[in-house]
C-alpha cells in the first residue's frame, strides 16, 4: 500500500492553518468538480481531493495522520503499526467512510475504525468522543480499575494542531470483550453555555501477549510436552490468566491435539472456552547417554513415521 501526501494533493504546506486549507479545498473542488471539469480524470482527482480535505479539515485526524506519516514519502510503501490509533480520542461513535464516494485502501486502514460519523445532540450538550484502547487480558478475567491517557487533538488560536492529553480512571468490568465499548459519562466534549459535557466511548482492544491468543471470548495457549509425557499420559499445572489450573494429559498424545477447558475463556456471559495446543518437544541427542536412548527406542519400538 502507497502512502498519500494529503497537504501535496491539496497543494499547501504540513504548517497550514485550517482556513489555508479550506481555501485550497475550495479552489481544487471548483477545477475538478466532474459537473464543471473537462479533464478525463476529473473524478478520480475530485475524490483524491476529498479525501485529503476529510483528514486536513478535521483537527482530530490531521494530528494522528501527521503522526503516523513520520517520514514516509508519497508513493513509499507504507503499512500502519498494529493498533496504531489506540490512546487517539475522536469525535463522535465512530467514522462511516461512505460520504467520500470511495475511499482509497490508505485511508481506509487508517481511518476505517477510527472514528465515525458525529452524532446530533442537543445544542446545550457537549460532543460525545470515542478511543480505542489497549488493556491487559487479565483485566477482562479479573476486572480491573486503572488510569488511562488518551491524546486528545486541539487547534489553537493560530490553526495549528497540538495534542493534549487527556487522562481518566476507568474500571474494567469482568467479563470484558475485544470490540466492546465502554462508556465513560461526562468524559466527552465539554458543554456550551454550562450544558452538561458529552460522553466518553471507549472500544476495548487487548494487548498482544508472548503466552495467550485471544479469538473471540475464547482463549488459546500452546502446552509444550515431552515425548513421555504425551505417549504416557500425566496431569500437568497449567497456567491460565485466572490461575493455574490441573489439565490431563490422554495417553498417546499427538502434537497439534487440542485440548478444551470448558468455561475457562473470558467470563463473559456466557463465559468463553479455553484451549490448549499440544507441542511435543523432543529433548537434544547432546550426551552419549541419550543417544543411546534414543537409539534404543528407533530398535526396540515397532515405529514407522512414514
Amino acid at each position: 500500500m502507497e502512502f498519500k501526501d494529503y497537504y501535496a494533493t491539496l497543494g499547501v504546506s504540513k504548517t497550514a492553518t485550517q482556513e489555508e486549507i479550506k481555501s485550497a479545498y475550495r479552489k481544487l473542488a471548483r477545477k475538478f468538480h466532474p459537473d464543471v471539469s473537462k479533464e478525463t480524470d476529473a473524478e478520480q482527482k475530485m475524490q483524491a481531493v476529498n479525501e485529503a480535505n476529510a483528514v486536513l479539515s478535521d483537527p482530530e485526524k490531521r494530528a494522528a495522520y501527521d503522526q503516523v506519516g513520520q517520514g514516509y514519502r508519497p508513493g513509499q510503501d507504507f503499512q500502519p503499526p498494529p493498533d496504531w490509533g489506540a490512546g487517539f480520542e475522536f469525535s463522535g461513535s465512530g467514522f462511516d467512510t461512505g460520504d467520500l464516494g470511495g475511499s482509497s485502501d490508505f485511508f481506509s486502514q487508517l481511518f476505517g475504525h477510527a472514528s465515525r460519523t458525529r452524532h446530533s445532540t442537543h445544542q446545550m450538550r457537549g460532543e460525545d468522543s470515542h478511543a480505542r484502547i489497549l488493556v491487559d487480558l487479565a483485566a477482562a478475567y479479573q476486572g480491573a480499575s486503572q488510569s488511562i491517557s488518551l491524546r486528545v487533538p486541539q487547534t489553537g488560536a493560530n490553526g495549528q494542531v497540538t495534542l493534549a492529553e487527556h487522562v481518566i480512571q476507568v474500571t474494567i468490568p469482568k467479563g470484558i470483550k475485544p470490540g466492546q465499548h465502554l462508556r465513560v459519562a461526562g468524559q466527552g466534549h465539554p458543554g456550551f453555555n454550562g450544558g452538561p459535557a458529552g460522553d466518553l466511548f471507549l472500544e476495548i482492544q487487548f494487548k498482544p501477549d508472548a503466552h495467550y491468543r485471544v479469538d473471540g471470548i475464547d482463549v488459546y495457549a500452546t502446552l509444550p510436552l515431552a515425548p513421555w509425557e504425551a505417549a504416557l499420559g500425566t496431569s500437568i499445572d497449567v497456567p491460565t490468566p485466572s490461575g493455574s489450573i490441573q489439565v490431563k494429559i490422554p495417553p498417546n498424545s499427538q502434537g497439534g491435539r487440542k485440548l478444551r477447558l470448558k468455561g475457562k475463556g473470558i467470563p463473559a456471559s456466557p463465559p468463553g472456552d479455553f484451549y490448549l495446543l499440544l507441542e511435543i518437544v523432543l529433548p537434544p541427542a547432546d550426551s552419549e547417554r541419550a543417544r543411546e536412548l534414543y537409539t534404543a527406542m528407533a530398535r526396540d519400538l515397532a515405529f514407522k513415521v512414514r
